[in-house]
């Protein structure tokens, strides 16, 4: 009678053992690189979204494309500068230059007050000599794009102490509330980003939708997901290379 045979693993089989604390340590890393590369996309759609509004919008009145609250529209307006008071917001970088965008209420013949964008000037080293601004008197009509106030990505200290009495005022960040006090005049959420086209603006005036790009998003994404296989396949390697040398 013959006695069954057992069967022995294959002695090239090598075991998947991984180490606990290594397998825990780098299944956490790729569930927080994956999550953040799903944020990137995320990020991304929306900053398409926005690209794609820019992109396709038209040209109307001021009054129509504030009505509807049309971002991005391309607006037409007649008015006059304020000559004296002009907002300059810091910390602007245009060609490797640092200086400020200067915005400078708008009054519409249809009674509105906007902010107009007008671009950027240089800021001098010590901060304290600002630039002048250049703004012509009576009723003009200008072209721009509607936007809302630019916002910071990230507040640092605290906020600026605006004088009404002291013009022009260099801010860091721009709060409706403290403009519309500082003014002494409401302001609603918008901005005219003037056309590069228009001669009263100044350099830097090459407007885009947002400050990072959906395809900068979509790269930032692939890297964080390609950080995340990186966990994963480092896991199998080490699992499959921990019991390579021991004997089956």
């Amino acid at each position: 009678m013959e006695t069954g045979r057992i069967s022995r693993p294959d002695k090239g089989f090598k075991s998947f053992r991984p180490p606990l604390a290594l397998t825990l340590f780098l299944m956490v890393l790729a569930v927080i690189f994956a999550g953040l590369g799903a944020w990137q996309v995320k990020r991304g759609s929306i900053k398409q979204s926005l690209e794609e509004k820019h992109a396709g919008a038209t040209e109307m009145p001021i009054e129509k494309a504030l009505a509807e609250k049309n971002r991005f529209s391309r607006v037409i307006t007649t008015g006059y500068y304020e000559e004296e008071r002009h907002f300059l917001l810091d910390n602007q970088i245009w060609q490797g230059r640092a200086g400020v965008y200067v915005f400078t209420p708008f009054y519409t013949t249809a009674g509105d007050v906007i902010l107009v964008n007008r671009g950027w000037l240089p800021l001098s080293p010590d901060r304290k000599t600002l630039p002048s601004i250049p703004t012509p008197q009576g009723e003009i009509t200008l072209k721009g794009i509607l936007n809302t106030l630019p916002v910071p990505g990230r507040i640092l200290g605290s906020a600026d102490q605006l004088n009404p009495e002291q013009w022009p005022q260099l801010l860091t960040y721009m709060k409706l509330e403290d403009l519309s006090e500082s003014l002494r005049q409401p302001l609603e959420n918008w901005v005219i980003q003037l056309s590069a086209t228009e001669p009263t603006g100044f350099e830097g005036r090459d407007w885009k939708p947002v400050f990072l790009s959906s395809r900068r998003h979509n790269a930032y994404a692939f890297q964080w997901f390609a950080l995340s296989s990186a966990c994963i396949i480092m896991w199998l390697v080490i699992g499959f290379k921990n019991t390579s040398g021991k004997k089956q």
